[in-house]
């Protein structure tokens, strides 16, 4: 399955919108996505499961590069 992680890279800092980040993931589970990134010192906004035509979608942005968990 393929993941779309939106994050902040300072886990210390507030969040602020503008300064979201994205990373693409291919992972059996959310937990392992989670797992996989808790070195990264990100603060994980969201986790999302791309599925259907919304993965088609991403996997034709220029910015989609996957990552193996």
């Amino acid at each position: 399955m393929i993941y779309k992680v939106y994050y902040q890279e300072n886990i210390t800092e507030i969040p602020v919108r503008e300064n979201t980040k994205t990373l693409y993931l291919e992972a059996s589970s959310e937990r392992e996505v989670r797992h996989y990134l808790k070195d990264r010192n990100y603060n994980i906004e969201l986790v999302q499961l791309l599925e259907g035509n919304y993965l088609e979608y991403e996997q034709n942005s220029p910015n989609f590069r996957l990552e193996n968990a």
